[in-house]
């Protein structure tokens, strides 16, 4: 397993949010203007200016509700910003932190146990490439160390 691709958001849902619709709880996104520091765009993977609208809501990148659907908040441009490809290529947001929480997902879209670890900003393609050696494991989730905010999703190319 040498290749990884490295997903932001699809379109079609941060349009739909960017547009006026509602989050995972079915609540209209909260505005504010980004002071520019550590605000990533979960679509565009770009971090929001200062001075830039942005929307902070609640996000669940699953398919369903089930136990281990988490939902969680993120912030994304308020304009309407280009999505980023996927691709090999770590994310440019992902280079703001020291550490992130990696952790890896079945088909059914449940935690496959004990592959969660907090790992140094570097060791971001290691660790995935580690954890892809798992048949199991069927795409892996970036999330913020500190505050478990989803980031990225990574699968396998």
């Amino acid at each position: 397993m040498d290749r990884l691709t490295f997903l932001a958001i699809d379109t079609e849902a941060a349009r739909s949010i960017q547009r006026g619709g509602p989050d995972a709880y079915g609540q209209l996104p909260m505005k504010a203007v980004s002071d520019g520091d550590g605000m990533p765009c979960r679509h565009c993977m770009k971090n929001i200016e200062d001075g830039e609208d942005y929307l902070i809501l609640a996000w669940r990148p699953f398919p369903s509700y089930q136990p281990f659907a988490e939902t969680g908040p993120i912030f994304l441009h308020a304009r309407e910003c280009e999505a980023m490809e996927p691709g090999p290529k770590v994310p440019e947001v992902l280079h703001q932190s020291p550490r992130y929480l990696l952790r890896g997902y079945g088909n059914d879209d449940r935690i496959v146990y004990g592959s969660g670890k907090v790992v140094p900003q570097p060791g971001i393609e290691a660790y995935a490439r580690e954890l892809f050696q798992d048949p199991a494991i069927a795409y892996v989730h970036v999330r913020s160390a500190t505050n478990n905010c989803y980031q990225a999703r990574i699968e396998r190319a």
